[in-house]
């Protein structure tokens, strides 16, 4: 059984039980709880397909474990892996009848999303196929992602701090305000956690790319496709966050979506 073949396989296993779980529990947040998980599990695939000697599948592994270790404590603090649902599902389920929902869920939520996951780990294909050699350009993609990851990390802290802090304040009686997190790296970007997270897999795919010696190169699939599944989830959140909060409007009018850029200036309120 080659490494691809397996990780097929862990992917098919993966989209049934994500799809037969979501049906039972009416819980459509199932493929959430894997997702910090499984990329790192396929790219230990190959790294171990290669009996951990290549430096650069090695490196490849360690990364996106660094990287899913980051994800599954933000998602277990707020309660990810507690039964909680994501609050964006109901939207979507709003917004379709029954049956249409739960072909979604099996071609959408099931299928795609862990096709996805198998996808963006594979530029551990690339280097597995192509082994050998960590030179200079590998070691600087390994820095920026490293250094993504540490911004991505600041990013959640704050966001965090933010919401412990707006319970407290809604505990004690007080209205927040603001009543969204506009300072820090949300100064910014209104997600500066979508913007690392996104560029790390971009990283991942040129560290492939690096191996192969080659920018053309179909694994870039995963991180294109990661990207649009970031653009329609980010609208959404805005849709959902513009609703109940109107002033987000000036926010979103000053502030770069998901890019950091400087700031625009406040509209002048008139008198």
């Amino acid at each position: 059984m080659t490494a691809l073949t397996l990780c097929v396989i862990i992917c098919a296993a993966a989209s049934f039980f994500s799809w037969l779980l979501s049906v039972i529990t009416k819980d459509y947040s199932q493929v959430d709880r894997i997702w910090s998980i499984i990329p790192a599990v396929y790219v230990w695939v190959f790294a171990g397909y290669s009996g951990l000697h290549d430096a650069r599948l090695d490196v490849m592994a360690v990364l996106v474990t660094l990287w899913g270790a980051r994800l599954t404590f933000n998602f277990a603090r707020k309660g990810g892996y507690t039964g909680m649902e994501d609050y964006r599902w109901a939207h979507v389920r709003a917004g379709m009848k029954p049956w249409q929902f739960q072909i979604f869920n099996v071609f959408f939520v099931s299928i795609f999303q862990n096709v996805l996951l198998l996808l963006i780990a594979l530029p551990a294909l690339t280097a597995f196929d192509h082994q050998g050699g960590f030179g200079v350009t590998s070691a600087v993609l390994t820095v920026l992602f490293l250094a993504c990851l540490l911004g991505e990390t600041i990013a959640d802290q704050q966001q965090w701090n933010f919401h412990q802090w707006k319970k407290a304040e809604t505990a004690a009686g007080r209205t927040p305000n603001p009543q969204f997190l506009q300072s820090g790296l949300f100064r910014f970007s209104r997600h500066p956690n979508f913007f690392f997270e996104q560029v790390q897999w971009w990283l991942l795919y040129l560290l492939g790319a690096a191996a192969a010696g080659s920018l053309m190169h179909w694994t870039i699939a995963g991180a294109i496709l990661l990207t649009l599944l970031f653009i329609g989830s980010t609208r959404l959140t805005e849709q959902i966050t513009l609703s109940k909060y109107p002033e987000y409007a000036e926010y979103q009018r000053r502030t770069s979506a998901v890019l950091p850029w400087f700031t625009r200036k406040p509209h002048a309120i008139a008198t």
